[in-house]
């Protein structure tokens, strides 16, 4: 006769928290200033402007994106609010950045949306791969998130995790 298998991991009471599920799947992409530099040296304020003002912004509508200058210029700071202006009624996302600070930024706004009670007192497993890459920063906050509410944190998958954290008991 047939020994009954046992999923233990079923039976373990972990909840698995997958950060993927998390991802925003809109479009990335990058504005570099460095387009609008005179020589890829200068901001002229006037041509900018106008620039700014003629530009089909609606081309950025549901996108995530990140302002940077790749070039050694001096920027105004107001160039960079200016341009976030302009693209903040089209994009879904706006970051000064890299395209890793604006993944971090769209991880962090969705964490934002989780109410981290519903794992009070529970045996959390974050889990540790993926078909999209998060950042460790990520990685970092969910930790810091979940930490003050949970019995214990872990990493990795239910069947074979890290231990990160157990609470203390009283």
């Amino acid at each position: 006769m047939a020994e009954e298998i046992i999923n233990r991991v079923a039976s373990s009471g972990l909840i698995s928290l997958d950060l993927e599920d998390y991802y925003h799947p809109g479009e990335r992409v990058v504005y570099d200033l460095k387009d609008n530099l005179f020589m890829e040296a200068i901001l002229r304020e006037k041509d900018f402007r106008e620039f700014l003002k003629e530009h089909d912004w609606s081309t950025y509508q549901g996108k995530n994106v990140a302002i940077t200058c790749s070039v050694d210029a001096i920027i105004p700071t107001w160039a960079y609010m200016l341009l976030t202006l302009k693209l903040e009624p089209f994009a879904n996302c706006v970051v000064f950045g890299s395209l890793n600070d604006l993944e971090i930024k769209l991880y962090e706004n969705a964490l934002n949306g989780i109410d981290f009670d519903q794992y009070r007192d529970a045996r959390v497993v974050v889990k540790g791969c993926s078909k999209v890459e998060v950042p460790t920063a990520v990685y970092v906050e969910i930790s810091r998130r979940l930490q003050p509410v949970v019995k214990s944190l872990m990493f990795g998958e239910p069947c074979s995790t890290v231990p990160l954290y157990k609470k203390a008991r009283n």
